[in-house]
């Protein structure tokens, strides 16, 4: 039985360290200004033998308007009702602030099961402020040290009982059935769903305050992600698990990413860092426009991006619940994607609303066709009889009078689909009738909006036994026996 940990407690006490050890990876951001974690990131930890899942929150403000402060705190705050246990951490070394005393009260009203963790803890400097943890009324402080490693034992001491008493409750609650699949059923569950085994990965790209957060918010159902008036506020790239109309897919929701000139601070320049990994690790991105200012220079920068990494790219424009002229704007929109962005003519342009929820089973089935069009595969045979059809229709150019001979073509990979075509004098051909080849494949075979790889390789128009020594034939080999016998 797995159970969920939240790490909760004042900002710039270590929470997100903590949660990068107990991942084993270095996901969340980590800096020494203080706030620098404002989403609810999760992830799967493990200590020891313990398998469970860990939630690092945004730091504890004392504020409960509708300030940026407030709406964090609240996020915070659902964070600890939904958790199994509470890590509650203070610095050891700044000792225990009017601010901790007041947060250890609400944890002990709203979560059952608290421990306590004193961090950088590390060192005699730090013993005066565990002893002043005492005082919160948790019980005894487990001395950590997030940076080093140091106390894990004693956490897996803590967390051990309350994981075996999860998983003695979650063992009698279970049902005691014995369901059979009749023939059927049991067909199809032996069919092979990479989908639902693993999860189709979006990843939600855009400039700052274009509504990234608020999106993936509606798709979820709920306020998952922090969203406000102020840009910029997502700063980790979060990935969030949901099944959406029956498609399991992991989400990232990404920072805002402005042009690189304009990034100066280190945090910044560590989001948007954030950002293109989860752009690299994504099978479709969603380039999300606002539809005031669309297809700026940074929009098709991010698009261009995408498509150079070889990823799925569906274009939705957002706040269209606020234009009038609607027609008119769609039109122009199409224009200009097919004039500034001719890489990826064809590709998916929806327009969507995440603040009333307009437009998102159109946005699906985009993502959906995108992603098949983006695995899709084309006989060989069917290729070469496309182009034979191509060349006879538009022969390759003979540049300084040396001809061009397309020999055959084949599909090498998929994700993005690759091709090859093997020909004469590669390097002489030019790069608009690659282009004219690639047009070819995306209007026949039907791949819009899908980068396209094809690769030019040579093949030497010569005998391949033309080196090799002829062997002496019965009547040779003979003569030359006697001979030497004579």
């Amino acid at each position: 039985m797995s159970f969920t940990l939240a790490i909760v407690g004042r900002p710039n006490v270590g929470k997100s360290t903590l949660f990068n050890r107990l991942v084993g990876k270095r996901l969340a951001l980590v800096d020494d200004q203080p706030g620098v974690t404002r989403d609810l990131r999760e992830g799967d930890a493990r200590l020891a033998d313990l398998r469970f899942t860990v939630v690092d929150t945004a730091g504890l403000e004392d504020a409960n308007d509708d300030s940026l402060p407030g709406r964090m705190r609240r996020l915070t705050e659902r964070a600890v009702d939904m958790a199994d246990i509470c890590l509650f951490m203070v610095d050891a070394r700044a000792g225990i602030t009017p601010t901790d005393q007041v947060f250890a009260e609400i944890l002990r009203k709203r979560s059952a099961h608290v421990i306590l963790a004193a961090n950088k803890a590390e060192g005699a400097a730090a013993d005066a402020g565990v002893l002043d943890a005492y005082g919160l009324g948790l019980g005894e402080p487990i001395r950590l040290s997030a940076e080093h490693g140091e106390g894990l034992n004693d956490l897996y001491v803590q967390l051990l009982p309350l994981a075996d008493a999860f998983a003695e409750r979650a063992a009698q609650d279970a049902p005691e059935t014995d369901i059979e699949l009749d023939g059927d059923e049991a067909e199809d569950a032996a069919i092979p769903q990479p989908t639902a085994a693993k999860p189709l990965q979006v990843a939600v790209v855009g400039r700052p305050n274009a509504g990234k957060s608020t999106l993936i918010n509606r798709i979820l159902g709920e306020d998952r992600l922090l969203t406000g008036p102020e840009a910029g506020i997502t700063r980790d790239a979060i990935s969030l698990r949901l099944d959406w109309q029956g498609t399991p897919m992991r989400i990232f929701d990404t920072a805002g990413m402005r042009r690189k000139a304009k990034v100066q601070e280190k945090l910044e320049k560590l989001s948007v860092a954030d950002g293109l990994r989860a752009v690299k690790f994504a099978e479709v991105v969603v380039v999300l426009l606002d539809a005031a200012i669309p297809f700026e220079s940074q929009d098709l920068r991010i698009a261009d991006l995408a498509e150079r990494e070889g990823r799925a790219v569906v274009v939705a424009v957002n706040k269209w619940d606020v234009e009038e002229d609607r027609q008119g704007k769609l039109g122009a929109l199409k224009e200009a994607f097919e004039r500034l962005l001719p890489q990826l003519k064809g590709a998916p342009l929806v327009t969507v609303s995440a603040k009333t929820g307009r437009g998102l089973d159109r946005l699906h089935d985009a993502i959906m066709r995108a992603y098949e069009t983006w695995n899709a595969r084309v006989p060989t045979a069917q290729l070469n009889r496309w182009l034979t059809g191509m060349v006879e229709a538009h022969p390759p150019p003979a540049p300084q009078g040396k001809r061009i001979k397309l020999r055959y073509m084949t599909q090498a990979k998929t994700r993005p689909p690759g091709f090859v075509v093997m020909c004469s004098h590669p390097d002489k051909l030019p790069d608009s009738y690659a282009r004219y080849l690639v047009n070819g494949l995306r209007e026949d075979f039907g791949m819009p909006g899908t980068p396209i790889r094809l690769t030019f390789r040579s093949q030497a128009d010569k005998n391949p036994y033309k080196d090799r020594k002829r062997k002496p034939g019965p009547s040779k080999l003979r003569k030359h026996t006697e001979g030497r016998r004579r």
